[in-house]
């Protein structure tokens, strides 16, 4: 909710900075963010660093006290990069779990406005809505029908009515009717008010017995799952391989150290310890990059099925539209008045806005309240309201109308005012059936110019004992009310993306079916001209209802119990489904849809807690971009995931294969390392910064049933590897013919591999266009990442003590093209197999 005057003051903002500082944050203890010691201890039990470790207790026993220290070093760097990945992780989720804190809406400055709710401090006044939850303790100053879930506190499920506070009271227990103190924690299930907050954080209730606030820890997804049994898999086929060559080694060469050593560096380039890497990466950076684009992820699996989403289910209202409502023109007596600067307002439609002031509430925070205070502030000719409502119908399902009722004393009576849908409007007044005609068919001609249109009504009751029902007031009929709300700019655009995603958008609202198809077709929404009404809902039975949403864009006069009737319906039709919602009502549809979207500014703590994501803008177009963020994210994670299986197809046939030949031992466990320097932060940090496919949103959604581990990915990685060893095998087979030492066998070799390695890289940048076509593509990472292999490389090839703990030879002048001529071979041969290998993609 955008900030907006208040009559009371509230709180100064440098007031309210005081006293968070003297008092503290609104929070109770929470689990704290892992520290680097915790961090770097979890590292280095990895399986990975525990067989480095070995490998250097291994040196030391050979007395090559030399060979350990620089395997340690290396171990210690790649030690460092990980913790590098870990902290950024962890500042990312720490950057989304100050996103998710609840929020507050106060009034400071005389000034509404939304903050986090460890920020409210004492003294603030706190804004109550239906299906928030208070963030502080305090006492009512005002109130409207105000009832609240106490249960947290009390065990007590059924909600208790708050009344304003009256003289001094002693502050009491939680629990009880009519008593004026909320609890922190405890959730509005109806009315609104307005509360002096008196404790925070330790000092409220909830603090005082120990309680936290519950967060949900989302578990394991769809994709750590599948990656974990791979990594499974592939750990159990490298230790069993290692044991294997170490005693095959040690039984022919009678050698039994320099097995061990074999085995160790077959396992250590073998185990794929960087999958979860890159899920835990690629999904907290994920997260925190769509939150940069005003969408919160609350929980991870939001992200993996961004990517696979059908159908996005949006409200009209704020979402589609502005939200900022204006008064644009009366209806009555058969006569439209055009409000425009106020031209044309005759006394009748200062009547109508008048009454629909009255059923408006008096500190109005909604945007169709707010535009007929205001007009009534502009326009002088607005009587004056009465002093003192006693009752309120609230809008319901069944009445989709509001009521207010005002004791007028000097006239002994109730003055009664309701606002709401026409047709309830009219069902009210009880019309007849041809002053209903007129009266809808003028609720056409407003509904045609994209106008939001509410019908308003005034009476009188003179009886003692109001009724249980708006429906025993005798009502007459004023007018029509028709209120602009301009269509989001961006809009058009990101459903034009939508269409060429292969997304379909619905729009489901509350509006009349007229200004609902009349902002469908201004935004470019409609497919046909069919519009589905919530008693067209109630008409049909499921099946029905599954069949009519496969060709339906538009639903009108829609409550909230009747969305999930709707993502049932898509759901059932094969949709993956996206829901918007903001309020209590909308909860069950937010988690029956596959990826429930709440509404950030104007949404509940009830609705965003039911949901995947929450918007923080209100903002369709945000929706979109997040769209495009998950399939950019998951292609990423495919691309890391290609290239990390292909490289370990090289590095481990380096590794076995010169002993299964008998040759001499090309690869030690510090080669390996050096080579794990350039795969973490190339598959963790490289392939996380790659900008998003040309195509990323000309393609269809991903079948949600698609595995990671596909076998086109799997056959891709391993030629793509095939290719990489052969190139260096070739270059070893080269040296060895030439009669070269086996130093400078080892160097052209192993050099080989390292641009090997990189050439994988650039192949794997992108899974459709060619390397030549990618190559202008910007990735700050990647050439940082090219300057520090180049460089390690250069001081491990040219520095002579260094030079030396490898086992290389400085190279001679022809080298470099051998080296340059082996990693293109390798690179022609990976862009032919990414040529074989690649999706057809279905044209828009």
């Amino acid at each position: 909710m955008s900030d907006s005057t208040h009559p009371l003051a509230g709180l100064s903002d440098a007031e309210a900075a005081m006293r968070l500082r003297a008092d503290g944050p609104n929070e109770l203890p929470s689990s704290k963010p892992r520290r680097l010691t915790s961090i770097a201890i979890e590292v280095i039990r990895e399986p990975m660093f525990m067989l480095l470790i070995a490998s250097g207790a291994v040196y030391l026993v050979l007395g090559d006290a030399a060979e350990s220290a620089a395997l340690l070093v290396a171990v210690f760097l790649v030690i460092g990069i990980t913790l590098y990945q870990e902290q950024k992780t962890e500042r990312a989720l720490q950057a989304l779990r100050d996103l998710s804190s609840p929020r507050a809406l106060v009034i400071r400055g005389g000034t509404t406005k939304r903050i986090a709710g460890r920020d409210v401090v004492r003294d603030d006044l706190v804004v109550l809505h239906e299906g928030d939850r208070v963030p502080a303790d305090g006492c009512v100053e005002s109130c409207s029908n105000l009832r609240i879930d106490e249960s947290l506190l009390t065990g007590e499920s059924v909600p208790v009515r708050k009344t304003p506070l009256t003289g001094n009271p002693c502050a009491e227990s939680p629990g009880g009717d009519n008593r004026p103190f909320v609890y922190s924690g405890t959730l509005i299930v109806s009315g609104d008010g307005i509360a002096r907050v008196t404790a925070t954080g330790l000092r409220t209730e909830l603090g005082k017995i120990g309680e936290a606030l519950k967060h949900l820890e989302a578990g394991p997804t769809s994709l750590q799952l599948e990656v974990g049994r791979m990594v499974r898999l592939l750990a159990t086929l490298g230790l069993t391989a290692c044991v294997v060559l170490g005693v095959a080694y040690g039984l022919a060469q009678q050698r039994w150290l320099d097995g061990a050593l074999a085995g160790l560096t077959l396992a250590i380039a073998m185990v794929p310890e960087e999958f979860p890497v890159i899920l835990t990466v690629f999904l907290a950076l994920g997260a925190w990059r769509i939150s940069r684009s005003q969408v919160l992820t609350r929980r991870m699996p939001a992200i993996e099925t961004l990517g696979s989403a059908t159908v996005l289910c949006v409200d009209k209202t704020g979402t589609l539209t502005m939200n900022r409502m204006s008064v644009a023109a009366v209806a009555i007596d058969g006569r439209i008045e055009s409000l425009d600067e106020g031209v044309g307002f005759g006394t009748s439609a200062a009547r109508v806005i008048a009454a629909a002031i009255r059923a408006s509430k008096t500190d109005a925070f909604d945007p169709m309240e707010r535009a007929f205070r205001e007009l009534g502030r502009q326009l002088p000719a607005v009587a004056t309201e009465p002093s003192t409502t006693v009752r309120e119908y609230p809008l319901s399902d069944s009445m989709l109308a509001v009521t207010h009722v005002w004791r007028n004393d000097a006239l002994n009576l109730f003055e009664v005012a309701v606002k709401g849908a026409p047709e309830s409007v009219v069902e009210l007044c009880r019309l007849d059936e041809s002053k209903r005609a007129r009266v809808l068919q003028q609720v056409e001609q407003l509904a045609s110019q994209a106008l939001r249109v509410l019908g308003v009504a005034v009476g009188e009751w003179r009886a003692s004992e109001l009724p249980a029902s708006p429906a025993s007031f005798d009502l007459q009929f004023l007018g029509l009310v028709g209120l602009a709300d301009p269509v989001r700019p961006g809009v058009p655009a990101a459903i034009e993306n939508c269409r060429t995603a292969q997304i379909r958008v619905v729009m489901i609202t509350g509006d009349y079916p007229g200004t609902a198809m009349n902002v469908a077709k201004r935004v470019g929404l409609l497919r046909s001209t069919e519009c589905l009404t919530g008693a067209d809902l109630n008409a049909m039975n499921d099946d029905a209802l599954r069949r009519s949403v496969r060709d339906v864009d538009v639903f009108a006069r829609i409550v909230p119990d009747q969305k999930l009737r709707i993502v049932n319906a898509l759901k059932a039709s094969g949709e993956v489904v996206a829901m918007t919602g903001d309020g209590v009502n909308d909860a069950p549809a937010l988690k029956a849809a596959d990826i429930g979207v709440a509404m950030g500014g104007r949404g509940t703590d009830v609705a965003r807690e039911a949901a995947a994501l929450v918007l923080l803008d209100d903002d369709f177009s945000s929706i979109v971009r997040a769209v495009k963020l998950g399939r950019r994210i998951y292609d990423n994670i495919e691309k890391a995931t290609s290239y990390v299986l292909a490289i370990h197809v090289p590095i481990a046939g380096i590794s076995l294969l010169p002993v299964l030949l008998g040759w001499p031992l090309v690869l030690m466990p510090v080669h390996v390392i050096f080579m794990e320097l350039i795969v973490d932060p190339a598959c963790s940090i490289a392939f996380e910064m790659e900008p998003a496919e040309r195509d990323v949103m000309q393609r269809p959604p991903r079948a949600r049933a698609r595995r990671l581990f596909t076998p086109r990915l799997v056959a891709r990685s391993l030629l793509q590897g095939t290719g990489a060893l052969g190139a260096a095998l070739a270059v070893w087979a080269a040296s060895v013919a030439a009669g070269l030492s086996a130093a400078d066998v080892r160097t052209l070799t192993f050099a080989s591999l390292i641009v090997g390695n990189l050439a994988l890289i650039v192949a794997n940048r992108s899974l459709s266009d060619s390397v030549w076509a990618n190559w202008r593509t910007p990735n700050p990472a990647l050439a940082w990442l090219f300057a520090g292999v180049f460089g390690l490389l250069g001081i491990v090839l040219y520095v002579p003590l260094v030079r030396g703990l490898f086992g290389m030879a400085q190279p001679h002048v022809d080298d470099t093209a051998v080296i340059m001529a082996a990693g293109l071979g390798a690179l022609l041969w990976m862009e032919a197999v990414k040529r074989a290998f690649r999706e057809v993609r279905p044209a828009t």
